[in-house]
């Protein structure tokens, strides 16, 4: 079976799946143009409110081929640094596209699957799902930003152990820690990641966008830059008719619709 990366709806939401079964959902060079081709459509569409990303089957993803890479030890460099740049340029689109992406995870998050989990905005796995970052395990480095989220998430100490050690991590030690927003029961990851998404879905699309950029932003910030733009921010956002409306339904002890 050709690996693919499907998509479908759930209410306002897309539904993004890797489906390569057979490699555990490993990615590809296609399924990253395709996560970006899907990411484009959905930012300009009203109809999408955020995006769930799901591995089919029993895991959500194993990160690279290994086989593809013993095949591209045989070919010039650049040809895996091109496949590289093309899981970053996917990485990059998920940061930058203005709707919220949550990662439902079941079974293992591997490599660069563990890399686009953290790439997400909200990570919801199942209970007996596993993290590892599996690279130094096969002699390699980390891409897809994971040694980024996690050198900055964690103490140095705990980030060169997932790391380095390369070691299985459970879901409740990566909740613990804060990398997971929810945990759920076995099998009910997606249920809990759409039930997050309709959440997410019921809130003013402009203010979610802004709130994403904000924090996007504030990595590399400095304290006045940051407060310059959650002024203006605020202002475009106040005199957006989302305001308006949720202003007014609050006012009116009323659900607000938001356009």
């Amino acid at each position: 079976m050709t690996a693919e990366l499907k998509s479908t709806s759930e209410g306002r939401t897309m539904v993004l799946t890797i489906a390569n079964p057979t490699q555990r959902n490993a990615l590809s060079p296609e399924i990253y143009a395709a996560g970006i081709e899907a990411l484009n459509g959905a930012e300009s569409s009203h109809e999408v409110r955020s995006v769930v990303i799901v591995g089919q089957g029993a895991w959500f993803c194993a990160g690279g081929s290994l086989q593809r890479l013993a095949d591209n030890r045989q070919r010039d460099p650049s040809v895996q640094a091109e496949s590289i740049e093309g899981l970053h340029n996917w990485i990059d689109s998920i940061r930058a596209f203005p709707k919220p992406v949550i990662a439902a995870i079941e079974g293992a998050a591997a490599g660069a699957g563990f890399s686009l989990a953290l790439a997400c905005d909200f990570v919801v796995a199942a209970r007996d799902a596993i993290f590892a970052s599996s690279y130094s395990n096969v002699a390699l480095s980390p891409v897809g930003g994971l040694s980024w989220e996690l050198g900055r998430a964690l103490p140095r100490q705990l980030a060169s152990e997932w790391l380095m050690g390369g070691e299985r991590i459970t879901a409740p030690r990566l909740h613990a820690a804060g990398l997971v927003n929810e945990l759920t029961e076995n099998g009910q990851a997606l249920a809990g990641a759409l039930a997050l998404a309709g959440r997410l879905n019921a809130h003013a699309p402009n203010a979610l966008a802004s709130i994403k950029e904000l924090l996007t932003e504030s990595r590399g910030a400095t304290y006045a830059s940051q407060l310059s733009q959650e002024r203006d921010h605020f202002v475009r956002n106040l005199h957006h008719p989302n305001a308006g409306i949720g202003i007014a339904a609050f006012l009116e002890k009323k659900p607000p619709q938001y356009g």
